[in-house]
């Protein structure tokens, strides 16, 4: 046996003093009294035997030297020499996912449960023993590394916030393995639900040292939530939502949908066991905010219930048409509720505030700064050549990656007395003939880009088709910079990659390159911007992210999304995840629970120590009641 503070035992030299004040006698003094014939009457009646009464004091005064010395030998902190050639090395994996907020009948968390585990791992450890500690929610982190400090672990341990995505256990027992290269008598400790792909086979492995939380419940949640503008209709917007039964029986239960918190619609929802059910539905509405979904039902997983998306305001945008004459065109555009269209003869000199300028085949030499989009560009400008007419004008290529060609298929659509295209500058082809010149393409200029359609709308069937209205609209939301098309809502622990607007380049650019993301609880963390994009996440929290200039930024309320507003990108993030809203318990896992433990009964030698010294204390009293000590 060896001892982890030897210095400790200095502690024993209050054994001197112990000893001094034992042997130590008190005068007694001398007080007159009336009589002694009673004191003489007592002591002839219980005459003291000299052997037991020296026992009595020898008793007395080995009791407290037995007590320090077990208190001495408490502080010294013993341990067997076996501990240290069985040094352990633990690693333990906690799972965070929005699953482990579930709660059983005691009103606690699995997460709570998990951490009270946990807590006694960690009292449970040998002198010798380290341990460290990660999370699995969303992205495996090492919160504490190896060490055997339990006060250090007990603090971070308390620190592991519960997430709301989905878990990655897995990925975090490859992060603990690498932990514990080249480490002897290693061992990884899962605690979790098991409530994720490849628990079962985990669980079988001999490395790994399972133990589960939790209990199977029934519950309902929403495992899609998305809001998009319609291609057609400028107003009109459409939700797609997907709501889950993960339980054995039928459910009846409503959903109510709101828009910046007026109520839009109540949805009754009828699902049968292990029905996950999916709607569209279609609403009218220029202006935008947030839209929002809550169940009407309680159940153990609150996170899943409610559910959030991003409705974009349609914002006006001023269009000036120079034109000879062309009803295809001019209709088009007067059917986009969200298109002030202005009608003139000759080119402007200026446009309005984020106008647009549609040129139909009136071209001036040099085509004006700012947006513009060109239709049948029929003389030469500074900026292309024309050739005449192309002989085979069918469309053979189109990148589908491009914004400006969603939603289209220019496939068998007759372009007759399509311009050949020379361009003076870089572009970008969007749409390409079967010789390889362009019918469609972009030029981009740091005055604002060129759109260019090499097609006569008069004498072919492009204007006939439902390509020709939503070119025209991506059109409009490419040079309006995508404002009121689509902002998707991001499922927790995902990153999203955005492009910002003008105005947040521009505060962007004021403050570093960097911007303010502001979480659902308030915490905020800086941003950095690069080229006009930004990665945010991953995002592990269900709710609104704001991304701002500045913190002072950020009292803009998530309903108030108007032009006046500061500029800012709002994120809606949800669980999103069917995963994580099954709560019923996987059949295929064992648990195989085994807590660390350190000598017998799973504390160290001087928890026993202390034990045995208090127990010396209460014997100590007994005699003495007894009058056996004194």
């Amino acid at each position: 046996m060896s001892f982890s503070n030897p210095a400790a035992f200095l502690w024993a030299l209050l054994a001197v003093p112990v000893v001094i004040f034992y042997i130590l006698k008190i005068r007694m003094r001398r007080i007159p009294v009336s009589t002694v014939m009673f004191w003489e009457q007592v002591y002839d009646e219980k005459q003291p035997r000299s052997v037991w009464q020296k026992l009595r004091h020898v008793a007395s005064l080995l009791l407290q030297l037995l007590f320090l010395g077990l208190l001495v030998a408490a502080v010294a902190d013993p341990f067997f020499d076996s501990d240290v050639r069985e040094q352990r090395r633990v690693v333990v994996v906690l799972d965070t996912s929005a699953s482990m907020q579930a709660r059983s009948e005691d009103g606690n968390t699995c997460l709570a449960a998990a951490k009270t585990q946990i807590r006694r791992m960690v009292r449970a450890l040998k002198p010798q023993d380290e341990m460290a500690l990660i999370v699995a929610g969303g992205r495996p982190q090492v919160v504490c590394g190896l060490t055997g400090h339990q006060r250090t672990l007990h603090v971070h341990l308390d620190e592991a916030a519960s997430t709301d995505g989905p878990t990655r256990v897995v990925e975090a027992v490859e992060l603990g393995r690498r932990l514990l290269t080249d480490a002897r008598n290693e061992q990884i400790v899962v605690i979790s639900d098991g409530r994720f792909a490849g628990a079962a086979e985990l669980a079988a492995e001999d490395q790994v040292v399972w133990s589960q939380v939790g209990a199977s419940a029934a519950n309902v949640g929403i495992t899609r939530f998305q809001v998009r503008r319609s291609l057609l209709d400028p107003i009109t917007y459409q939700i797609l939502i997907e709501v889950g039964n993960f339980s054995d029986e039928s459910v009846e239960c409503s959903l109510d949908l709101r828009l910046g918190g007026k109520l839009l619609d109540v949805m009754p929802l009828k699902l049968g066991a292990g029905e996950i059910r999916a709607d569209v539905l279609e609403e009218t509405s220029v202006g935008g905010g947030v839209i929002s979904a809550q169940i009407q039902r309680e159940d153990e997983l609150a996170a899943d219930n409610s559910a959030r998306a991003i409705l974009p305001q349609r914002l006006k945008i001023p269009v000036t048409l120079v034109t000879a004459g062309n009803w295809f065109l001019q209709r088009v555009l007067e059917a986009n509720d969200v298109v002030e269209l202005t009608l003139v003869d000759e080119v402007p000199q200026n446009l309005p505030p984020g106008g647009i300028l549609v040129l139909d085949q009136v071209l001036p030499e040099q085509i004006p700064q700012g947006n513009v989009f060109v239709v049948q560009p029929m003389a030469a400008t500074d900026l292309w050549d024309v050739d005449g007419a192309l002989a085979q004008p069918l469309v053979d290529k189109q990148d589908r990656s491009s914004d400006l060609m969603r939603h289209i298929r220019l496939d068998n659509i007759l372009m007759p007395e399509a311009r050949k295209l020379t361009p003076k500058v870089d572009f970008t082809a969007l749409a390409e003939s079967i010789s390889g010149d362009p019918l469609y393409l972009q030029i981009p200029r740091t005055s604002g880009d060129v759109l260019v359609l090499s097609v006569n709308l008069d004498q072919g069937d492009l204007p006939l088709r439902t390509a020709f209205p939503i070119m025209l609209t991506n059109a409009l939301s490419w040079f309006a910079e995508g404002k009121g098309e689509l902002i998707p809502a991001v499922a927790c622990g995902d990153s999203t990659d955005r492009r910002l607007s003008a105005g947040l380049q521009q505060a962007a650019a004021e403050h570093n390159n960097q911007l303010v993301l502001t979480a659902p609880d308030q915490s905020q963390r800086n941003i950095q911007v690069l080229d006009g994009h930004c990665t945010i996440g991953p995002l592990q929290q269900t709710g609104i992210w704001k991304l701002t200039a500045d913190a002072g930024d950020d009292h803009i309320p998530n309903e108030e999304l108007s032009a006046a507003s500061a500029p800012a990108l709002r994120i809606a993030c949800n669980v999103a995840d069917p995963q994580e809203s099954d709560l019923r318990m996987p059949e295929a896992i064992k648990a195989r629970q085994k807590l660390l433990s350190a000598g017998f009964g799973g504390r160290p030698i001087w928890f026993y120590l202390v034990i045995a010294a208090f127990l010396l204390t209460m014997i100590e009293w007994l005699l003495f009641q007894r009058r056996w000590v004194s």
